[in-house]
């Protein structure tokens, strides 16, 4: 091993030992000793207290922790919430919508499941698989970032003319051939208009997909509600019956997230 390598290790290490060591300071804050000083800390990880006190200053830079001025201690900060509040807010609607998805995929026959947007793709986070030996489904976690695929147009809807001009322009999302920029805009106006999405063949030809955008109570998208099924099934008659299923069932959780929802 060469001395650089020798050197590389040695600061991985160093650099692992002090993501240890913050996490480790972090974790000593829990509800029943939210308060904590650098003395207790410093026992608690078994650091000096002058490698627990940078630490903290760190991490009160960040916001993820702050000093009680009354006892000059410190409990968790509002920034910690910044990290947390994305993975809690996915978590959340994945938990609230498990009952209407089961609703969905027994009335419809399909396969019914939640997506969630991660600011390039639309990523299955939960399915309930038809019960029919042909169905369609995907892998939890599998990422969608195709422009005409049902979920990701009812994700792009809810986002400015911009922002979608510039996903486009960065190739993160792929749009079909035969659709433009302007093309899509429009679609995606009907999306917004209609409050469902469809792809009928526009990217798998064997596969229909419909979806509905999922709002929590700041009347954001957090969550796609999507039911796919072999093309040979979908008939022209179901493809209205199976959107407005799919509104029902977002409007439900969205209601459940604290959304203000339309009677």
């Amino acid at each position: 091993m060469t001395p650089t390598s020798e050197n590389g290790a040695e600061n991985g290490a160093r650099g692992a030992s002090v993501i240890v060591n913050v996490l480790q300071v972090i974790r000593c804050f829990t509800v029943e000793e939210p308060l904590q000083g650098v003395t207790e800390i410093a026992a608690r990880v078994g650091l000096h207290k002058s490698s627990v006190s940078r630490i903290l200053a760190t991490l009160e830079e960040e916001h993820v922790v702050e000093r009680d001025e009354a006892s000059r201690k410190y409990r968790l900060g509002l920034g910690l919430i910044a990290v947390a509040g994305p993975l809690l807010a996915n978590l959340d609607v994945r938990r609230v919508a498990m009952d209407d998805l089961q609703a969905l995929a027994e009335r419809t026959g399909e396969t019914a499941a939640l997506a969630i947007w991660d600011g390039e793709a639309a990523v299955t986070v939960e399915q309930i698989p038809s019960r029919q030996q042909v169905k369609h489904t995907s892998v939890l976690g599998s990422r969608y970032a195709t422009a005409l695929s049902a979920s990701v147009q009812a994700f792009l809807a809810a986002e400015d003319d911009e922002r979608v001009r510039a996903l486009l322009g960065s190739g993160r999302i792929q749009l079909g051939d035969g659709c433009g920029p302007e093309d899509y805009l429009a679609l995606l106006a009907d999306v917004r208009r209609n409050g469902y999405a469809v792809n009928r063949g526009r990217t798998a030809p064997d596969e229909v997909g419909v979806a509905a955008p999922v709002h929590d109570h700041r009347g954001c998208v957090v969550g796609a509600v999507l039911v796919a099924a072999p093309a040979y099934r979908v008939t022209d008659e179901l493809v209205p019956r199976y959107a407005e299923d799919c509104r029902r069932a977002a409007r439900r959780i969205s209601a459940r997230l604290g959304a203000v929802v339309p009677a």
